[in-house]
């Protein structure tokens, strides 16, 4: 199994109840590779300095959520050169057409005058990324499906073309997870980059600035405390969100309230305990930075032993000659 992520900046409760909680628990039931893919970063304005740290921080707050290095392997994408080399191998088999019609891609390069190439041809990098680690199982949302069948239509080409060098991975339905919403905009995920940070709460706020962002969430009009994310977007937010605290059905946990205070009250102070450990590990992590470097220098190890037999299976298939020693 495969997951990555960018490191983007602030971790914040939707990407730990979205995405994080569950690789915690895949990692004890799968040959799970965790990716920081740093070189999807690039595709965007960047400051090199903070992408660097972004990196280090990703890592931290992966092993704070739960992630173990001694079960799964957790490395950056950058750190092994694979990834570029099966990616340019990967883009001489997907077609433009292919890639025009990535949806993403349309979405993010709107109303621009000057696109980076490399966000044009990402999706191939998310391909090699997938197919480098023999991954059949690859958990992914419905904005990255698209992506996944790339990743799959190429893979079938090449072998097709080549002979059987690559795995066909399968899109895996995630685990159930709560959809976590702005508390701003609450008809729209939680997400830096259409968020603020009134609607956002950080893996590293203060519990007072969980407490604050929580109880001037927006609820909806009426009183009535009922879990109906069509219709009451707002309150039904702060029940998924306590659902997922507290493991308690969301319809349930809605016939005990009236009012919308005492629930944004209990939802804040439910989300308060629940990132307590979390906040404790993060600072235990970043107390010790050799650890940091250790887990990265060894899952880049394991990921680069898998890596490199794909890459080699790769440059046979498709004709390269053999490095000479």
């Amino acid at each position: 199994m495969l997951s990555g992520v960018q490191p983007s900046g602030d971790v914040h409760l939707g990407n730990y109840l979205g995405a994080f909680r569950n690789w915690v628990a895949d990692q004890h039931e799968h040959d799970a590779y965790y990716c920081i893919v740093d070189l999807h970063a690039l595709t965007l304005d960047h400051d090199p300095s903070r992408l660097r740290e972004r990196t280090l921080d990703m890592t931290r707050w992966l092993l704070a959520a739960g992630l173990d290095p001694r079960v799964c392997t957790i490395f950056v994408q950058s750190h092994l050169p694979e990834h570029t080399e099966l990616s340019w191998i990967l883009e001489c088999t997907a077609t433009y057409g292919e890639l025009r019609r990535m949806t993403q891609f349309k979405d993010k390069s709107g109303g621009q005058e000057s696109v980076r190439v490399g966000l044009f041809t990402y999706p191939v990098l998310m391909a090699a990324d997938i197919l480098l680690y023999d991954a059949d199982r690859v958990p992914v949302g419905d904005d990255q499906r698209q992506h996944l069948e790339l990743a799959r239509n190429v893979a079938q080409r090449f072998n097709a073309r080549y002979g059987d060098t690559f795995v066909v991975p399968d899109a895996a339905i995630p685990r159930v997870a709560a959809r976590v919403m702005d508390l701003q905009a609450p008809e729209r995920k939680m997400s830096k980059t259409t968020g603020t940070d009134a609607g956002l709460v950080y893996l590293a706020d203060e519990p007072a600035a969980i407490e604050r962002k929580i109880r001037r969430a927006v609820t909806d009009p009426g009183t009535d405390v009922v879990f109906d994310p069509e219709n009451k977007p707002g309150v039904s937010n702060l029940l998924a969100i306590l659902s997922a605290a507290t493991n308690e059905d969301p319809t349930a946990l809605a016939a005990r309230y009236t009012q919308y205070g005492p629930l944004k009250a209990d939802t804040a102070a439910a989300v308060v305990e629940m990132l307590r450990p979390v906040q404790d590990r993060y600072r235990e992590v970043c107390a010790d930075p050799s650890f940091v470097e250790s887990v990265l220098a060894e899952g880049a190890a394991r990921a680069g032993k898998v890596a490199a037999e794909t890459v080699a299976r790769a440059r046979r298939a498709v004709g390269l000659l053999e490095p000479l020693r």
